[in-house]
């Protein structure tokens, strides 16, 4: 799917590798997210969705020492008078039509059902967890600073983080302390709580080429089997063991008969990559 498809406003888009997506904040001075900022990405990850060129993304930042600066507190429309109805119902009703709005955005990355790497350096706070909650993948350079933020500016964070990271990390009281606090904490930390799966020594250029090594070796994997992978551990996450299985067993009387598998088959007995078919349109 031709680059042009991306429409480029504050997210750049490149295919740094065969079947990769490279995206990257670069909204100056910080990649504060607006309304428009948000927008922009939900649409990048629905249109990765459906283009057959892409079977993984990654997702960084153009800016060296900022991943993101979370919401931008002087032009979102939740920080300004557009969200103001004639009377107290109304304008909750509007609040509430643009939080879940903005929900959906962060959503269609969990969502897409190509693999999405996070690779994070610098700072990343507020809105930044919230993105990369939604990550499958989540590697960061030892020069990255991350903060729950949002208690510190008078509300509780409602995008994301306070919701998928519960299920995704492995310290409660840890995550919990970080998000009533507001403090800021680096990789080490974030390795402990389970945030990120590994830290790299450096910043952007040494995480991102990290996360992009890591993507040539799902890109070269069976598309079908990546996109099934992705959505029954989603899948999982919500439902019982037995529910899981069950729902496994539907998915894959389907999915057991794609090519793939006879392609796998093949590379593996001749010693040579497999060659797989390009997935359609979704």
């Amino acid at each position: 799917m031709p680059l042009s498809l991306y429409k480029v406003r504050n997210i750049l888009a490149s295919y740094p590798l065969p079947n990769v997506l490279q995206l990257s904040f670069n909204r100056a001075p910080v990649n504060a997210f607006n309304d428009a900022f948000w927008e922009e990405m939900g649409e990048h990850f629905t249109t990765a969705t459906n283009d057959p060129d892409v079977r993984v993304t990654v997702l960084t930042s153009e800016n060296p020492k900022i991943w993101t600066a979370g919401l931008d507190l002087v032009s979102s429309a939740i920080t300004t008078s557009g969200m103001k109805g004639t009377d107290p119902a109304r304008t909750a009703l509007l609040l509430r039509d643009h939080i879940r709005h903005l929900q959906n955005c962060v959503s269609a990355i969990e969502n897409s059902s190509k693999p999405v790497i996070a690779a994070v350096h610098g700072i990343c706070i507020g809105a930044g967890l919230d993105i990369i909650s939604a990550c499958d993948v989540r590697y960061s350079a030892t020069n990255s600073l991350f903060s729950i933020r949002e208690v510190a500016v008078g509300l509780a964070a409602d995008v994301g983080s306070l919701q998928r990271l519960p299920s995704k990390v492995a310290n409660d009281s840890l995550l919990r302390e970080l998000a009533l606090t507001a403090r800021d904490f680096g990789t080490a930390e974030a390795s402990e709580l389970g945030l990120v799966s590994k830290s790299v020594q450096g910043g952007r250029d040494e995480v991102l080429k990290e996360a992009l090594q890591l993507a040539k070796v799902i890109a070269s994997k069976s598309p079908v089997a990546t996109l099934g992978t992705k959505h029954l551990l989603n899948y999982s996450r919500e439902h019982t063991v037995h529910e899981g299985l069950e729902y496994t067993a539907t998915w894959n009387m389907a999915m057991l008969q794609a090519d793939d598998l006879a392609d796998s088959f093949q590379a593996f007995s001749t010693k040579k990559p497999a060659v797989y078919k390009k997935m359609g349109k979704l």
